[in-house]
């Protein structure tokens, strides 16, 4: 079966675009997470993530492997930002249920993240180097944002800003690496 020629421009023009609305969509959820969590109403943020997810993982072709990210993802950021907050370097405005436990908001921002690794951030795969300096400068200026929001308080900023580059450096290629693995295993079936 074959298609018109505007039929398969349209569609060349939304994989074209995807990948730009799925950034755009991520940074828009951010946004609106880290506020709500500012405000004291992380459940918000958690709604506004959710519906990004939900979004991202209707129209992925690969919903299995972009999943899989999401809770590889979602137990880096538990295991991450609990240590991070446990040391008394950081404290966050909206904290979780459990105490002593990252809250569910920045979890919800590190599913999202492990939602945007494939498809969106594929142009890194297999660049361990970029993906290693831009993680540790985007993670960190992340945080530099959300407690300029309100959202976080750093407590001792020069050691949770520096576990922060660390952290982001050695975690965003690993994690990219599994995200290029899964691609190309999806690739080759």
């Amino acid at each position: 079966m074959t298609h018109d020629p505007t039929t398969r421009l349209r569609t060349r023009a939304l994989a074209l675009l995807r990948p730009w609305i799925s950034l755009a969509a991520y940074q828009a959820a951010w946004w609106a997470c880290v506020a709500a969590a500012a405000r004291g109403r992380p459940l918000w943020g958690v709604a506004a993530v959710a519906a990004q997810l939900a979004w991202q993982l209707a129209t992925s072709r690969k919903r299995s492997a972009d999943g899989l990210l999401i809770l590889l993802a979602i137990a880096v950021g538990l295991m991450g930002d609990t240590a991070l907050g446990r040391s008394g370097w950081l404290r966050y405005a909206a904290p979780g249920p459990l105490p002593g436990y990252a809250p569910a908001w920045i979890l919800a921002l590190w599913a999202q993240f492990g939602s945007i690794l494939r498809e969106p951030l594929r142009w890194l795969h297999g660049r361990p180097a970029l993906t290693a300096m831009l993680g540790g400068a985007g993670g960190a200026l992340s945080y530099a944002a959300a407690a300029r929001m309100g959202a976080c308080q750093f407590v001792e900023p020069a050691r949770a800003l520096g576990a922060l580059v660390l952290a982001w450096a050695v975690m965003a290629p690993a994690l990219m690496d599994v995200a290029r693995r899964l691609d190309s295993r999806l690739h080759s079936s």
